[in-house]
């Protein structure tokens, strides 16, 4: 049998964090002295805080790390277990990445001229289009690319003819910024009619005042250009006037490198 503070030496567990482990049930003695209260523990119970060390420092709870040990020799759960917490930790790892990514570019960005850092509103008219169109409720903003896959996929073979000003673009209908299930519509501008198939639309849009501001590289930096946008819109006594929409001049169709991309954000707006 081994004193507490000769376990711990062995262990590399404190003895703070034994006295703990004993509390809640995950590491108990295995006897303790009735008279001073001394913890004594068996050199096989060794191998249970290495097992314990491991599920630690894979991110499991202490709470987790009790329940796996009461199955550790059943394999079955202990990969259920195991593969559970893989997934977490995947999907931690790309939101630190995408976390990262922004501070990247926020830095490049502040470390070049000061312009950069402007986007540039401009009152025009998007003229009336002939265009093919797919609106669908869709799981999130950043699957767009499911209407496009199925715009595709419904219209090979038909041979469009892309409108003088090709215009492909994205325009969000819900009333304001949602987690999921948002409604989105996709369009590009064509030169010759067609006739509808299952979910792709065909139908001229009419012409439309918008307030645009164009800005390249990834889509990080939209709710930049929209509080640009917003504030060019109330200082210039304009309201908004319908669904926002991007215009997509260079995008993923084209090269998979986001600093080379080129969007236009509008907004349908009208004299207040």
């Amino acid at each position: 049998m081994l004193k507490i503070g000769d376990f711990s030496k062995l262990s590399r567990i404190s003895i703070r964090m034994l006295r703990h482990y004993d509390e809640i049930g995950v590491l108990v003695p295995k006897s303790i002295d009735s008279y001073n209260s001394y913890r004594y523990y068996s050199e096989d119970q060794l191998q249970m805080a290495s097992r314990i060390i491991a599920l630690k420092e894979m991110g499991f709870s202490l709470s987790t790390i009790s329940k796996i040990l009461k199955e550790y020799e059943d394999k079955n759960a202990l990969a259920e277990f195991l593969s559970i917490k893989k997934a977490e930790i995947e999907a931690q790892a790309e939101e630190t990445k995408h976390r990262l990514r922004l501070l990247e570019t926020t830095i490049s960005r502040l470390r070049k001229d000061d312009a950069v850092m402007s986007y540039n509103v401009v009152l025009k008219t998007l003229p009336e289009r002939y265009v093919a169109s797919v609106r669908k409720v869709i799981p999130a903003y950043d699957q767009e690319g499911i209407l496009w896959n199925m715009m595709m996929r419904e219209t090979e073979g038909m041979n469009l003819q892309p409108a003088e000003q090709c215009y492909s673009l994205a325009i969000f209908h819900d009333e304001g910024y949602k987690e999921s299930d948002v409604d989105v519509e996709i369009q590009i501008a064509l030169k010759d009619k067609h006739p509808n198939t299952e979910n792709v639309e065909f139908k001229t849009v009419p012409a439309i005042e918008i307030a645009s501001a164009v800005y390249k590289g990834s889509y990080d930096q939209i709710t930049e250009v929209n509080q640009v946008v917003a504030n060019w819109v109330n200082d210039n006594k304009y309201e908004f006037n319908g669904a926002m929409f991007c215009i997509y001049h260079i995008g993923p169709a084209q090269t998979l490198d986001s600093d080379e991309w080129v969007t236009e954000v509008c907004y349908p707006v009208k004299k207040a």
